[in-house]
């Protein structure tokens, strides 16, 4: 069964519940919106980073893990638009790295939540056979400025900031730029600000990889996307790594306007259009495009350590 089979899943079941009134959008979207007053709305999310499944002790140090934990949260939070208010940390770790790695691992952690201007409000230790980092971020917005995946229509651009690859790249050589960025992931918060200045009618971060996340998308709009131009290659990646690899942590948005070349300083690039269709059926240059990127659920997923939040 693929994850988003599950999730559909996991959904109803959640219908079954009664929701406050406040509740605007769960799940489906990068985060859940909720409107305590009537000024703002306030954006939650959770990533999980685990030992064996997103990283390895003898690739990454408790530094790395920290830094990359809180900037897979904060990477919804630029997908929706929202400015970071405070996280809360739930960390796993062996008996035995509590003296040493536990704390470098926060150091990681703040080291990213100082750049993003993100506080640390809390959490929970265990001990557990293996590391396991639950992180929660709580983001504001303007009241009903927050973006979705549900927005997109027939006509729409699709676009992507930065360039795509370099994560999967990194990830195979463990060395060079490539592996700097995948060790150091930059959630674009500010192009995801300048997104609701466009406005883009529907937007998510691409951490699984574009086949699969543009397909969440496009299932979330209920439409169907093709991809006509070239994709922007982070230097040294392949094709494959740009459609399928994952953990690019860049954002995917569509736009009925044209968008300018660069937001905030980042480079844009035009990559297809939204159109009517099966809901999520995606084609890249004519040719249906298989959602080939990782899925914690399908055992020939492409990749090997990748995450998906709800």
């Amino acid at each position: 069964m693929r994850e988003t089979q599950i999730i559909d899943r996991i959904r109803t079941l959640a219908l079954e519940t009664p929701h406050p009134p406040q509740l605007i959008t769960g799940i489906g979207d990068d985060c859940a919106v909720f409107r305590p007053d009537a000024r703002e709305d306030l954006v939650f999310t959770t990533d999980f980073t685990i030992e064996g499944r997103h990283f390895l002790k003898q690739t990454h140090t408790a530094f790395d893990v920290g830094y990359v934990a809180l900037a897979r949260s904060l990477s919804d939070l630029a997908a929706m638009g929202a400015a970071p208010v405070f996280c809360l940390v739930s960390l796993a770790v062996p008996p035995g790295l509590e003296t040493r790695w536990l704390p470098r691992f926060y150091r990681g952690l703040l080291s990213m939540a100082r750049a993003s201007g993100m506080a640390l409000a809390g959490g929970d230790l265990a001990s557990a056979d293996r590391i396991v980092a639950d992180v929660m971020c709580c983001g504001r917005v303007p009241r009903g400025k927050a973006l979705v995946r549900s927005g997109a229509k027939p006509g729409d651009s699709i676009y992507v900031t930065g360039s795509l690859g370099s994560s999967a790249l990194g990830l195979a050589t463990c060395r060079g730029a490539a592996w700097k960025r995948h060790l150091r992931p930059q959630p674009r918060l500010a192009p995801g600000l300048a997104l609701r200045n466009i406005p883009a009618t529907a937007a998510m971060d691409l951490s699984d990889g574009l086949s699969l996340d543009l397909q969440r998308l496009c299932r979330e709009s209920g439409v169907a996307a093709d991809l006509t131009g070239d994709l922007p290659l982070a230097k040294g990646a392949t094709l494959e790594q740009a459609l399928h690899g994952g953990e690019d942590y860049e954002l995917l948005f569509t736009a009925s306007a044209k968008v300018r070349d660069r937001l905030a300083g980042i480079p844009v690039t035009r990559i297809g259009t939204i159109r009517r269709g099966a809901a999520g059926q995606v084609t890249f240059r004519g040719t249906p495009l298989e959602p080939l990127a990782f899925d914690h659920f399908v055992r020939s997923s492409a990749a090997k350590r990748r995450g998906h939040s709800l």
